[in-house]
């Protein structure tokens, strides 16, 4: 028999005495959303979905048609919830306020609507991030920003749906990692894999190394003891350039994937928020870990929704030699 998305999340509820269905039908509308934008992914060059909106977002970006319709597509399904109170997305300044003053809003949720903009009119890889807070302190419910400013640890669940040549959602809410394919005949996701894990040592990393010449030094280094066999096997190159496509192959064949920070971009470019902190949290509850070069990401306070951050993320061997490398200087 098969499993739905649907049926895992009403499952997993069953181990917190006196849940209820309010957050599997707030994870419902994020897969209703994803549908929607899967099949607008699946027909891009046969409607006018390609191409650029016109409009820069608030990263400075220039928005794609499809980034528009994605976010609005969340933005329409979850805002339905009524357990949802706050909603914070890359392609909006502010977080949007719904219903935050409502003892029924329960949740925030915050996620990139299309991540790897830039490889859509070219049919490359591209996915969804999203992650799940609860409610704060009733002290601090009524100030929209402290939904959303807390710290990767708190993720009640997160996770991202890859668009790709079958689209994929791997989700975890704090009981493993688990990955869902989406059936175009049923029209669900169905459950594929269980529990993944990262393997402990892989053979790939993945990075841009055209920024190589504006790298703290520590990044320089820890690329070439993988490019050379220092570390007892020689690794190979693998880059997509969608965070989502490349963290997904790390996840699953092991490895790790590095955005570091550049002379141009000291901060790094990845956001903290709804880009480092779900696949943080994913590859913490696979076995592996993520790190912003000076600490764990989801131990960081963010300061700001569209705060950023450089990011390793990857297996437990490619993890502790990068933390010899920073322990060496």
């Amino acid at each position: 028999m098969i499993t739905t998305f649907q049926q895992h999340v009403l499952h997993e509820q069953k181990r917190f005495p006196g849940a209820t269905t309010e957050f599997s039908w707030l994870v419902s509308g994020i897969t209703l959303a994803t549908k929607m934008i899967e099949s607008q992914v699946r027909r891009a060059g046969l409607t006018n979905i390609l191409g650029s909106h016109g409009e820069v977002n608030v990263q400075g970006e220039v928005q794609q048609k499809l980034d528009v319709y994605a976010n609005e597509a969340l933005i329409h399904c979850l805002s339905l919830r009524e357990s949802i109170g706050i909603i914070a997305s890359e392609e909006n300044e502010e977080p949007l306020v719904l219903r935050h003053d409502s003892p029924a809003a329960k949740y925030a949720i915050v996620f990139d609507p299309l991540d790897g903009s830039s490889n859509i009119d070219v049919a490359v890889t591209i996915g969804t991030t999203f992650a799940v807070f609860r409610r704060p302190d009733e002290d601090k419910a009524g100030d929209p920003l402290a939904w959303v400013l807390q710290p990767g640890r708190k993720q009640v669940a997160a996770g991202y749906v890859v668009y790709g040549s079958s689209t994929v959602l791997v989700y975890s809410a704090g009981n493993g990692v688990h990955a869902f394919t989406l059936d175009p005949l049923v029209g669900s996701y169905i459950l594929t894999k269980e529990h993944l894990r990262i393997p402990e040592r892989g053979n790939y990393y993945s990075i841009n190394e055209s920024y190589c010449d504006r790298w703290p030094g520590v990044y320089a280094k820890y690329l070439n003891r993988l490019k050379s066999g220092e570390t007892g096997r020689r690794y190979s190159s693998r880059f997509v350039g969608s965070m989502v496509a490349d963290f997904h192959r790390t996840l699953l064949r092991g490895g790790v994937f590095i955005y570091p920070p550049n002379t141009d971009h000291p901060e790094g470019k990845l956001r903290l928020l709804y880009e480092a902190n779900p696949v943080a949290f994913l590859a913490e509850q696979a076995g592996g870990s993520a790190s912003d070069g000076r600490r764990k990401i989801l131990d960081i306070q963010p300061r700001d929704v569209h705060q950023r951050t450089p990011l390793v993320v990857g297996g437990k061997a490619e993890m502790e030699e990068f933390e010899r490398c920073l322990a060496e200087g």
